[in-house]
């Protein structure tokens, strides 16, 4: 994670629109409100008792059928996407979502609509900076059953790029992409979702899609219509002159775009993804893109960022001159070779510090740990970061070449990585409470190669040499 010049965002005031549910045909209103920063997407049931809420998060996901659906205890919310996907396409970070049923209105069944309401409430900039996730690496999600596979790439900015393929004649293999979010408005927006004959004569004898008409929903005949289909289809759309197009939808609908049916799952992409919780910086190549291998991805994004955020993994330029030397260590610290395992110190407040050791072959404990295979021991490496944390708080008195340093208690230590000789360790301590009387409480964590090895939480006390 990182945190970019650019401000978090809002809408400037409430705005709302009512339409009809796909699948249940009722009337629902929807209301787009302000919303605090670092708050993101948050659903509110305004018809539930105590209008309870539910944050946009792949967490809450339970089913992908017909839509990516949320639930989180009594608060149900079906097909969010379309929501989602207008305001990430007009990079709002923080909305409350009111609305007095399960399921958001299909308007035309594109995010045109949404984003026309979002623009008339205006944008709002908070205080507080907006973080992003930058793809540092690549990450890959396949579903060898369906053949779906996405794929996330570094890039400069937040770019997706969709292809499909259904395996019909009538659909073809199509691609689309977006190569700034900027453009999601006028290239995306208004795609329009779409269905195949075959599912639509499943949803209406399974009693769905009451909202649904030519309007809202393209409809790929790939298969011939029989009186029977003909019948039930007049009769769910309320149209009696139904019939096929040459390009083989559904008739009263004209095509936006040759690609629309790719350009729609890329707004379903750009809406699944928008459940990870924040910005993302990298291209998305999604193919054959659905709501599961969708929701799936981000689940597992979300598991990345949250295990990066939790290592909090420091870079630092170790070419620059370093706040402290190993002279200037040993003024402080009455630590001393052997017994002395940090070489530089690169970051000291009030609140933390970051110090940093080179682990070479000639350090002692290498002759027995282990003879033909050295590893440094995980004592030393507790060792070493609470040497670090001892010029925390050794800072904090004007004499610290009086003092020494004792170990109070240590608990929650893991060994998550091997230190072998040639790496670079960083340490980096920060304070849970602040300094009293002497004593430090403070977590500890020790990086090599840009991955978490070790973390503890440590106690320590300092007392004046007798």
């Amino acid at each position: 994670m990182t945190t970019t010049s650019k401000k978090q965002t809002t809408i400037a005031k409430e705005v709302s629109l009512t339409g009809v549910g796909l699948h249940t045909g009722n009337e629902v209103t929807l209301k787009f409100c302000p919303a605090e920063a670092n708050s993101g997407y948050v659903f509110k049931r305004v018809d539930l008792e105590r209008q309870p809420t539910i944050k946009a998060d792949a967490s809450y996901v339970v089913s992908t059928q017909r839509g990516t659906n949320l639930e989180n205890g009594n608060v149900v919310i079906n097909t969010s996407e379309h929501v989602l996907a207008a305001l990430v396409g007009l990079e709002i970070d923080n909305v409350l979502i009111e609305i007095d049923a399960a399921e958001p209105p299909i308007m035309d069944g594109s995010s045109k609509h949404f984003i026309e309401a979002i623009e008339k409430a205006g944008v709002q900039e908070l205080e507080e900076e907006r973080e992003e996730y930058i793809v540092k690496e690549i990450i890959n999600l396949k579903d060898e059953e369906s053949g779906s596979e996405i794929t996330l790439i570094p890039a400069d900015s937040y770019q997706v790029t969709t292809m499909v393929d259904f395996g019909t004649k009538i659909l073809g293999t199509q691609n689309a992409s977006l190569d700034s979010i900027s453009e999601f408005k006028s290239e995306i927006a208004d795609s329009r979702t779409f269905s195949f004959l075959h599912e639509l004569e499943m949803l209406l004898d399974n009693g769905l899609i009451k909202g649904g008409d030519l309007n809202n929903a393209i409809v790929y005949v790939d298969k011939e219509i029989s009186d029977v289909t003909l019948k039930k289809l007049q009769k769910a759309f309320n149209k009696t002159d139904i019939s096929v197009t040459p390009n083989g939808i559904l008739n009263n609908l004209t095509l936006h775009y040759s690609n629309e049916a790719a350009r729609h799952k890329l707004l379903d992409v750009i809406g699944d993804l928008a459940l990870v919780g924040c910005r993302i910086r990298g291209k998305v190549i999604a193919s054959k893109p659905g709501h599961k291998i969708n929701t799936d991805f981000a689940k597992k994004l979300a598991k990345i960022i949250k295990e990066e955020k939790r290592k909090n993994v420091p870079t630092y330029d170790l070419n620059q001159p370093p706040l402290m030397d190993i002279h200037q260590i040993m003024d402080m610290l009455p630590h001393r070779p052997p017994f002395l395992f940090i070489d530089r110190i690169i970051e000291l407040s009030d609140s933390h510090v970051v110090g940093m050791k080179n682990v070479t072959m000639n350090e002692d404990f290498f002759v027995g740990h282990f003879p033909g295979a050295p590893v440094m021991p995980g004592v030393i490496q507790i060792e070493a970061m609470a040497q670090t944390g001892g010029i925390l708080v050794l800072s904090t008195v004007p004499d610290p070449e009086n003092y020494l340093t004792y170990f109070m208690k240590i608990d929650n230590v893991k060994f998550k990585q091997k230190v072998l000789p040639g790496d670079t360790l960083i340490f980096k301590c920060d304070l849970i409470t602040p300094i009293r009387r002497g004593i430090c409480h403070m977590s500890a964590q020790a990086f090599a190669n840009g991955k978490l090895v070790c973390e503890a939480e440590m106690m320590a006390q300092i007392s004046k040499k007798q």
